[in-house]
């Protein structure tokens, strides 16, 4: 990657998606920040301005960052996007005009694990649902029904053995939950038994805990076929993207009975969510909240101007990917 110019010329950024107090100020004066909370927004910056921009802070998941949106800034050095997946950032293109992209590793990881372990135990023990039972007054006249599912009897398959799975995988394993993992090699360090084949490790388990990365070569990885091989007593959780679940045959499944229940954070296209699986009882649905807590989305916006501010200063950013990998600092 190409060295950045140090001097007391001003550098130009683009806070591309919402702006948070953290990504607002956090940039000296050396730094002039541009705005743009819309893909529309973005398109529509002066012409001299998208000559200028030299960093992007993409700051949602949602907010599109391919060749289309890249191409318009020539000048453009690096993109820090907010977030461990980056599967809306075009990595390819970057890498081939000599643009660094990092992401938010590390500092959602236990938070992420934490909301994967709740939604786990509220899909199994009916949370949601006998919350609802109780506000209703029909505890007055008779006990809940016995949950079917329970963390005592299950096995646990991940699609995904990184940092996410691991710290979600350790929580488990203090429950005393067997686990093993699906992934395309077997993870380093990792002495859980590995599945090449992800049918046969759904034949294995009855639960498939979903924590991998989204994008072409993951999309729709979970589909009917999967969803079969799990069985009537499968739980699937789902905590990545919305895109490694096939929806349509995830709601054809949980209404034959093919599995027995589904804890959802993520959906196909946010946030629209399907209707058919707002009606469901055995679904725990949550709004795509597994680092939204105060304290670790703070963190993680920090680590966006972190990583755009060590470039700028001429060092490598803190967290890279590794599909455009920094040279030469």
């Amino acid at each position: 990657m190409m060295a950045a110019n140090i001097t007391s010329e001003k550098i130009d950024l683009l806070i591309y998606g919402p702006i948070r107090p953290i990504l607002e100020n956090g940039f000296s004066d050396q730094y002039v920040v541009h705005r743009a909370e819309t893909g529309d927004q973005l398109n529509q910056l002066p012409a001299d301005v998208k000559q200028k921009l030299r960093g992007i802070a993409v700051t949602y998941h949602t907010m599109h960052a391919g060749k289309e949106e890249l191409s318009q800034f020539p000048k453009l050095e690096m993109v820090a996007s907010f977030g461990v997946g980056y599967d809306h950032v075009d990595c390819a293109y970057a890498r081939e005009h000599n643009i660094v992209v990092s992401n938010t590793p590390d500092v959602l990881t236990e938070e992420v694990a934490d909301v994967a372990m709740g939604l786990l135990i509220a899909t199994l023990r009916e949370f949601v649902k006998a919350d609802k039972y109780l506000r209703s007054g029909l505890w007055q006249t008779q006990n809940y029904p016995l949950s079917v599912g329970s963390l005592r009897d299950r096995k646990v398959g991940f699609v995904g053995m990184g940092r996410i799975g691991q710290a979600i995988a350790r929580r488990l394993e203090a429950s005393r939950v067997p686990v093993v993992y699906h992934s395309r090699k077997p993870a380093a360090g990792v002495s859980y038994q590995h599945f090449p084949d992800l049918i046969e490790m759904a034949k294995a388990v009855d639960t498939l805990m979903v924590i991998v990365p989204g994008g072409a070569s993951t999309a729709k990885i979970v589909n009917a076929d999967v969803l079969k091989a799990l069985g009537p007593r499968g739980v699937l959780i789902n905590v990545a993207r919305g895109s490694v679940v096939d929806e349509p045959a995830l709601v054809a499944a949980l209404k034959s009975g093919t599995i027995l229940a589904a804890g959802l954070d993520v959906f196909a296209n946010e946030p629209s969510v399907p209707e058919e699986l707002k009606t469901m009882q055995n679904v725990v649905l949550l709004p795509h909240i597994g680092s939204a807590s105060v304290v670790t989305r703070n963190a993680m916006d920090q680590l966006v101007v972190d990583n755009l501010k060590n470039w700028f200063a001429g060092k490598a950013p803190l967290t890279p990917v590794t599909e455009t990998p920094v040279k030469g600092r």
